[in-house]
C-alpha cells in the first residue's frame, strides 16, 4: 500500500487548507486512516483519525476547526482544516492502518508541508 498525500500550502492565519491522502497498492483492507503532523523540534501528533466505519477522533488542539472524512470507495482520506493559525505549521503525513496476515501494520505516506502566516 502506498499512500499519497497532497494539498498542502502556504496560507494566511484565519484561513483554510484541505489535505487529501490516496491510498494505492494491494490495497484489501484498510482499517484506520488519519493524519499527524510533527513541527520543528517537536514530536509527531494525532490530529484526526477516521475509522473504517465513520467514527472520528480529533485532537483537542484542532476540535472544532478540522474535520476528517473518508470515501471508502476511493480508499481516500480528506482533512479540511479552517480558521487556520500560525501553530498548525507543521508536515503533515497520512497514516493508514493496512491488515496483514499478521495483524494490522500501519502505513505511512509522504508528508505534506503546511504553513500557516501571522
Amino acid at each position: 500500500v502506498q499512500l499519497q498525500a497532497s494539498g498542502g500550502g502556504l496560507v494566511q492565519a484565519g484561513g483554510s487548507l484541505r489535505l487529501s491522502c490516496a491510498a494505492s497498492g494491494s490495497i484489501f483492507s484498510l482499517g484506520a486512516m488519519g493524519w499527524y503532523r510533527q513541527a520543528p523540534g517537536k514530536q509527531r501528533e494525532l490530529v484526526a483519525v477516521i475509522t473504517s466505519g465513520g467514527t472520528t477522533t480529533y485532537a483537542d488542539s484542532v476540535k472544532g476547526r478540522v474535520n476528517i472524512t473518508r470515501d471508502n470507495a476511493e480508499d481516500t482520506v480528506y482533512l479540511q482544516m479552517n480558521s487556520l493559525k500560525p501553530e498548525d505549521t507543521a508536515v503533515y503525513y497520512c497514516k493508514a492502518d493496512k491488515l496483514t496476515h499478521t495483524g494490522w501494520v500501519p502505513v505511512w505516506g509522504q508528508g505534506t508541508q503546511v504553513t500557516v502566516s501571522s
